[in-house]
């Protein structure tokens, strides 16, 4: 270490005490259990139920409160009391609704008192992981000298029971018991559940993208591994027209028009009237939303909600079709389709003719047919206006590239939300992005810096970043798709299935095999024995026999469908893998009733332990990757306390 750097670590740490005091500090930290992680994927908007599964811990608060109370209290207690710690300023804010606490209280004091005794005792389960200066920073200021009295205080040690249960009586008597409760119930949400991992796809599909998001940042430690639907939106968010046009299709076919709306101000208006204007007459049948018939909501607007999806699909592929033409490195010359039409009402792909489903296409012109019109250039012009000055969108894009990235490496875990594109032979397939060709974790970095080259580069740079965020959404090599092609518009215009297929790209079959998953571990820098993958992206089918573990317990996918749309494909309603200083659990989760229903009857998902791997030894924070970061903060801080014994630097006495 340079003596440079030891003078400004001397800033910080002015004496040899300060320096013994923070290596005492920092060695104590050492021998602490490691903190709860938690991975989640393919959320795709379904925030209820993400909601939910971050209040309850996936399940890990009911096992503390079955821990701490055993046979003690009823089953009826436990569901309340865990809706109470859930749920504490909604649950306490109408004590006259006849609650089952499944107990009979005789005064709401009586009530008051009990309960507080017992989200101190899951307070105290939670925290002792952590040191009392890491806790201390997390208690309300208003609270803390009453709430590290009772944390750090026993209510069953003889001398000091008398004092404890006057803390507890003297917060019923002066009336902020319930203050108290909505207190401790925050710091044990905050406490339960160390670190976040989000491994992709929180867009698209359901209403509520925009909530996951908001909830994210309340958290203290969370990152994103960017999933496709991601990009999707990251790129539309940057500028990237094809992609913006690709998000209100989406949403519009899902009739989450809720999340542009209402949770970004998207103006639609314009969309609206253009639709109507160029699809008056046109019936749009082959255009109708996803289960429009069953939602309520879209009964009346049905029809301009089809003109809406046609119009925004025929823009989208007009401007995905001058994309590609803009860079034939992508190499996908086979997806310019709309040439293709024939005058006739056919199409003619790979050699083969087929009729269209759909022949009214008054805005493309055969001679230029990716040209937008006057009209649709003036209408897209308007819609990249409103997703650049939505705040709230553009605030959760700065989110998602302060908090994301394409992969992680993290605990002996590699995280990224598809794959690593490989060869038919099981080499890591190289791959050209923006003139540098790369394979492996080489790739997948230079990939990581185009992503943030999009929205922070400058020039012709841009802009080529900014284009190849599309086809990251899209592209056979990308390592977020990774298939052969995406067939939208022949699902749309051809009704003849077989072409519709879209064949996968080695990775997701090889990545089955143990050495496979060996070589990519290596390949990331991770000892492939203690290591393991995480992925989402393709829904695991429990229905069907499918299991989250693959390639001898090497790779885990844990797309369990939490979103309502893929639930009939996976039997499930989403994953939690949790790791903590035990070991893994995998924790399955059934479809969550609602939030309403929880606050009052204390209703709850109902979480299966699929699978449980505990650890040879309890984990400890040394054997972390932030243990590591310690240990080399310990060896500097040495090295810093043997210049101040032997007089190379002076000390500073305060």
């Amino acid at each position: 270490m340079t003596d440079k750097y030891l003078y400004l670590l001397s800033e910080k740490f002015p004496n040899a005490n300060a320096v013994l005091t923070e290596i005492i500090n920092l060695r104590s930290i050492l021998s602490l259990p490691k903190g709860t992680e938690h991975f989640v994927s393919d959320l795709h908007g379904a925030s209820t139920a993400f909601i939910h599964m971050v209040k309850n811990a996936s399940g890990v608060i009911r096992r503390k409160v079955d821990d701490a109370f055993g046979d003690t209290i009823s089953e009826r207690e436990k569901r309340a009391l865990c809706a109470l710690i859930y749920y504490p300023d909604e649950r306490l804010q109408i004590p006259d609704e006849p609650f089952d606490e499944g107990r009979t209280f005789a005064s709401r004091e009586e009530f008051l008192y009990v309960r507080l005794s017992q989200v101190v005792e899951i307070m105290r389960r939670v925290t002792v992981k952590y040191t009392r200066s890491k806790v201390r920073k997390m208690i309300p200021k208003q609270f803390a000298y009453i709430i590290e009295e009772l944390l750090y205080e026993s209510n069953i040690e003889g001398g000091r029971q008398d004092y404890y249960h006057s803390i507890l009586q003297a917060i019923i008597d002066t009336g902020c018991a319930e203050q108290m409760i909505i207190a401790i119930c925050y710091l044990i949400h905050g406490l339960v559940i160390d670190t976040f991992h989000i491994v992709g796809d929180i867009f698209d599909r359901g209403p509520g993208a925009q909530k996951i998001l908001d909830v994210l940042s309340t958290i203290r430690d969370y990152d994103i591994q960017w999933g496709n639907h991601d990009i999707e939106w990251m790129g539309a968010a940057a500028g990237n027209r094809a992609l913006i046009a690709t998000v209100l299709r989406v949403s519009i076919r899902y009739a989450n028009i809720e999340t542009l709306e209402e949770g970004y101000g998207i103006n639609l208006l314009p969309l609206a009237s253009f639709a109507m204007q160029t699809y008056g007459d046109d019936p749009c049948t082959i255009w109708q939303t996803k289960d429009f018939e069953n939602n309520p909501r879209l009964t009346r607007s049905a029809n301009l909600m089809a003109k809406m999806h046609k119009a925004i699909s025929i823009i989208q592929f007009k401007l995905e079709g001058q994309t590609i033409l803009r860079h034939p490195e992508y190499q996908m010359n086979d997806r310019l389709l709309l040439d293709k039409i024939n005058a006739d009402g056919t199409i003619t792909v790979a050699g083969k003719t087929y009729p269209l489903s759909d022949t009214h296409l008054p805005t493309v012109n055969p001679a230029a047919p990716y040209e937008l019109s006057l009209e649709e250039e003036e209408l897209m012009t308007q819609l990249a206006r409103s997703f650049r000055k939505s705040e709230k969108l553009q605030k959760h894009l700065r989110i998602l590239y302060r908090h994301g990235s394409l992969y992680l490496v993290r605990n002996g875990f590699l995280l990224y939300h598809a794959a690593v594109p490989l060869n038919a032979d099981g080499s890591f397939a190289e791959v050209e992005v923006l003139g540098v060709k790369a394979k492996g974790r080489a790739l997948m970095q230079r990939i990581d810096d185009v992503v943030r080259m999009a929205y922070f580069g400058e020039g012709q740079l841009k802009d080529d970043a900014l284009d190849y965020t599309w086809y990251l959404w899209t592209g056979p090599l990308s390592p977020l798709y990774n298939k052969d092609k995406m067939t939208t518009f022949e699902r749309y215009f051809i009704n003849d299935k077989a072409i519709w297929h879209e064949e996968k790209g080695a990775y997701y079959e090889l990545a089955n095999r143990r050495d496979v998953c060996e070589q990519i571990l290596r390949e990331f820098g991770l000892d492939p024995a203690e290591s393991r993958i995480i992925n989402g992206h393709i829904p695991v089918r429990t229905i069907k026999g499918e299991t989250p573990m693959r390639a001898d317990g090497k790779r885990f996918v844990i797309d369990g469908g939490f979103s309502k749309p893929y639930q009939e494909k996976t039997g499930i309603a989403g994953y939690t893998l949790i790791y903590n200083s035990f070991g893994i659990q995998l924790v399955e989760h059934e479809e969550f009733e609602s939030r309403e229903q929880a606050i009052r009857s204390g209703s709850d998902i109902h979480n299966r332990i699929q699978l449980t791997n505990f650890a040879s030894h309890r984990m400890l924070i040394r054997d972390t990757d932030m243990g590591k970061q310690l240990m080399e903060q310990i060896a500097d801080l040495e090295l810093l306390l043997e210049a101040y014994r032997t007089g190379h630097i002076k000390e500073h006495m305060l």
